[in-house]
């Protein structure tokens, strides 16, 4: 067995059970992509088995910290089934679940989706693409289900010195699915989606939303970077419930045609929008930024906007970079909101910590000369878990910010 020495005091991460090892903390010791090692201590000391990655920062990622732990495919069998089983601890109303979530799950570098009876995996880490096939066979077995579509594509792979992958791994059938979520239907593509084809963790924001719609009764919203149009769907379905679908206007904004056109097929497939409706809605394929303005310098203003962007800092040395992004489409959304109207703000990015978003945003009000309340911190639905160990599992932040009326 290979083994990595640490250098002094580079132990105490792991002693707490955080997961990753990085280049800098390692002393000696080396492996093969994805081979498990032995990591010690200064002085001898088991810490912790792990994956080694040869050309990544993080330079391996720990499976276990019981020193008489065997990683083979039987422990990660019984990983893959105490994960799965876990979910049945949530409500999540729907058939769409994150089964697997990487560390806070006890596989570093994994994320599996269940789409009805369709498995979507990202393999994302030198020590899971190892034992890929092993891991494969376990989640089949685990949920008993016969699909399982890879999409392991996302740019992690890179820093892991992996090729992207695609394409069926067990069985095949239709990429083009639709889930059910909250009583609505969402179609997706787990072929050419982002990430493993939707974004799952936005669930219960996206049922707050609902919720917010129904009893606001918002007349007029704007959903930017909507992607396939999860926060429209949720508005109408919210308006509809409290009989205020007549007369509302909603505006949907990607700069991805593909994705508006599904946006405008989750539309119709939950019955919204179409003649007789009474709803106009709108989607444009544009850059939120120019079209924020745009509808500055026109006087429109809304009752209800999201914010939902695309990564703007992977890392924490984009921070800065990034947190200029995010103040300024903030700043420019608080201009637009009715006095009184609700803002829906998020950052997945995992170099922005939850406090630093609040002080991006409250910067942003500033700048706007707006004054607001925050009436709400949200997050990932509980099938993507934070653990105690893990805190960098905390990637989504959002704010429901009212704006004071004047």
């Amino acid at each position: 067995m290979k083994t990595l020495r640490l250098k002094p005091g580079k132990e105490r991460s792991l002693q707490r059970r955080h997961p990753w090892i990085f280049e800098s903390a390692i002393a000696r010791g080396g492996a093969d992509s994805g081979e498990t090692v032995r990591v010690e201590s200064h002085d001898g000391a088991f810490l912790a088995w792990a994956a080694f990655s040869p050309v990544s920062k993080i330079r391996a990622r720990a499976w276990s910290f019981v020193e008489t732990q065997r990683i083979d495919a039987a422990f990660l069998a019984s990983v893959c089934a105490r994960a799965v089983a876990a979910r049945g601890l949530f409500d999540l109303q729907s058939d769409g679940v994150r089964l697997i979530h990487g560390e806070a799950d006890g596989l570093p570098g994994l994320i599996v989706d269940r789409y009805g009876d369709t498995l979507v995996a990202q393999f994302l880490s030198a020590g899971v693409e190892r034992w890929k096939a092993a891991i494969a066979d376990a989640l089949l077995e685990a949920t008993g289900l016969h699909k399982l579509y890879e999409r392991s594509d996302a740019s992690g792979r890179e820093r892991e010195g992996l090729k992207p992958v695609t394409g069926w791994l067990r069985g095949e059938g239709a990429t083009e699915i639709t889930i059910r979520e909250h009583g609505w239907k969402l179609s997706l593509d787990i072929a050419t989606g982002h990430k493993t084809g939707f974004y799952l963790d936005q669930r219960d924001s996206r049922q707050r939303f609902a919720e917010l719609a129904q009893h606001r009764r918002f007349r007029r919203v704007l959903n930017c970077f909507c992607y396939t149009g999860g926060f429209t769907v949720a508005a109408l379905a919210g308006l509809q419930a409290a009989g205020a679908m007549d007369g509302a206007e909603l505006v949907s904004v990607d700069s991805s045609q593909p994705a508006l056109e599904k946006a405008r097929a989750n539309l119709a497939l939950n019955g919204f929008g179409g003649e007789g409706s009474g709803v106009k809605a709108e989607f444009l394929d544009a850059n939120v930024n120019n079209v924020l303005r745009e509808f500055i310098e026109q006087g429109r203003t809304f009752d209800a906007i999201v914010l939902d962007p695309p990564k703007f800092a992977p890392t924490a040395a984009h921070a800065d970079r990034a947190a200029r992004a995010y103040k300024d489409i903030n700043r420019l959304a608080l201009k637009l909101l009715e006095p009184g109207g609700v803002l829906l703000t998020f950052s997945c990015s995992g170099g922005i910590s939850a406090d630093l978003f609040h002080k991006i945003v409250a910067s942003a009000g500033m700048d706007a000369q707006v004054d607001g309340y925050i009436s709400e911190r949200l997050g990932a639905a509980p099938d993507h878990p934070m653990t105690i160990e893990f805190p960098e599992g905390e990637y989504l932040k959002g704010l429901v910010v009212v704006k004071k009326p004047a």
